[in-house]
């Protein structure tokens, strides 16, 4: 497998038999180590399971097959529960599996993802407001707009699922 130093593999290195679209990686590779920094970045000061939940269900909704299985595979590793994972894409169904402040990070993502509904509602804002503190909901907002940052490069270049181990790379 082809690795770099940071935690996010090099879009196009992987499957030679399906390859992605472009290296976007390679090609742009000012962009994509600007990206692995904001990333880094982002994550300061947040529980790394919460993060991990915020990670896999902004690639459920945006469809990018690489982050679902990197970022499925890491909240594992990080201890992360096979039925937490697969109830997240239901989560309002099975609210019972996640703590308020987890369901008020969904329900942001969510709103943060899909903005084709408009903007992020006061309500959804308020309730994790109620359950971050302000620098902590600066850090949550990072995350999860890094994270659709991410999904859109990989779905965009139709990069390849199925090679990303934890703890080689990760964004």
């Amino acid at each position: 497998m082809t690795t770099n130093e940071h935690h996010h593999p090099a879009p196009g290195a992987y499957a030679p038999e399906h390859p992605a679209r472009l290296s976007w990686a390679t090609l742009a590779p000012e962009v994509y180590k600007a990206m692995v920094r904001l990333d880094a970045a982002s994550r300061k000061g947040l529980d790394p399971k919460l993060l991990e939940l915020v990670k896999v269900r902004a690639s459920q909704i945006n469809r990018c097959a690489l982050c679902l299985d990197m970022h499925s595979k890491d909240a594992l590793a990080a201890g992360e529960s096979v039925e937490r994972l697969v109830q997240l894409s239901a989560w309002e169904e099975s609210q019972h599996f996640y703590t308020e402040k987890e369901l008020a990070a969904i329900e942001l993502t969510e709103a943060v993802t899909v903005l084709t509904d408009g903007f992020v509602p006061d309500e959804v804002y308020a309730k994790a407001a109620e359950h971050f503190e302000e620098a902590e909901l600066a850090q949550l907002i990072a995350a999860i707009t890094v994270i659709n940052a991410w999904n859109r490069f990989g779905v965009s270049t139709r990069q390849v699922p199925g090679h990303y181990t934890p703890g080689d790379i990760k964004h």
